[in-house]
C-alpha cells in the first residue's frame, strides 16, 4: 500500500535495526484519513471470506482495526492487557510477548464476544515474531472460532514471524512489509522484488 510506505518512509522513524517507531500516525498519535484507506484496504482483501468480527489487541490495534471493522460492518473486539473490575469471568486468556517492549501479558476477551461459527479477521499494527498473531489466534481457537486470516499494517519480514505464521497454516495480509532497516533506512520486500525484476 503505496500512502502507508511513504507515511513510514516520512515519518517514521529508525531507533535500530529491529526498531521501527511509527508513533505520528499509527501508535500513538492517528492519522485518521490514513487509518482510513487500510482499513479499506484490508476490508477489500477479505470481503469474500465471510467475516463476522474483527479481534485486536488494545492499543496500537485499534484505529485500523476499527476502520476495517466499520467496512466490513462487521463488530470490532479488542483483547485487554490490562486487569478490568467488569472483565473477571468467563474469559478467554493468552499469554502474549512483547518484543517492544521485552515482556509478557496476559491477554483476555469476554467469552460472550466470540462464539463458535464465528469466521474472525485478526488484525495488528506489527508482525515482528509473530507472538501476538498466535495469542490471538489462541485466543480464536479456544472460542472454537475460525480465523480467516490476519492483516498486518506493518510487517517486519526480516523477522520470523510471517515464516511461523505461514507454516502453521494461515493467511497473512500485510500492507508494508519492511525488508530491512540496516543503516536507519528503511527497505521494502516490494522494492527489492522489483529491482531484480
Amino acid at each position: 500500500m503505496e500512502k502507508l510506505k511513504q507515511a513510514i518512509l516520512k515519518r517514521g522513524k529508525v531507533l535500530s535495526d529491529d526498531v521501527l517507531k511509527v508513533d505520528t500516525f499509527l501508535n500513538h498519535q492517528i492519522d485518521p484519513v490514513l487509518m482510513a484507506e487500510v482499513g479499506k484496504e484490508f476490508a477489500r482483501r477479505f470481503k469474500e471470506d465471510g467475516i463476522t468480527k474483527v479481534l485486536t489487541i488494545e492499543s496500537s490495534g485499534i484505529a485500523p482495526s476499527f476502520m476495517a471493522a466499520t467496512d466490513l460492518a462487521v463488530p470490532l473486539i479488542f483483547a485487554r492487557k490490562k486487569k478490568s473490575l467488569t472483565l473477571t469471568e468467563n474469559l478467554l486468556v493468552s499469554q502474549v510477548y512483547s518484543f517492544t517492549k521485552q515482556e509478557t501479558n496476559d491477554i483476555t476477551v469476554s467469552k460472550d464476544f466470540i462464539q463458535p461459527g464465528d469466521r474472525v479477521l485478526i488484525i495488528d499494527d506489527f508482525l515482528a515474531n509473530g507472538q501476538a498473531a498466535f495469542g490471538l489466534i489462541d485466543i480464536v481457537e479456544q472460542a472454537g472460532a475460525h480465523v480467516c486470516g490476519l492483516g498486518i499494517v506493518i510487517e517486519k519480514s526480516f523477522q520470523d514471524g510471517r515464516t511461523k505464521l505461514a507454516q502453521a497454516g494461515y493467511r497473512i495480509e500485510s500492507l508494508a512489509r519492511v525488508n530491512s532497516l540496516t543503516n536507519g533506512k528503511v527497505t521494502f520486500v516490494e522494492d527489492l522484488v522489483s529491482v531484480q525484476q
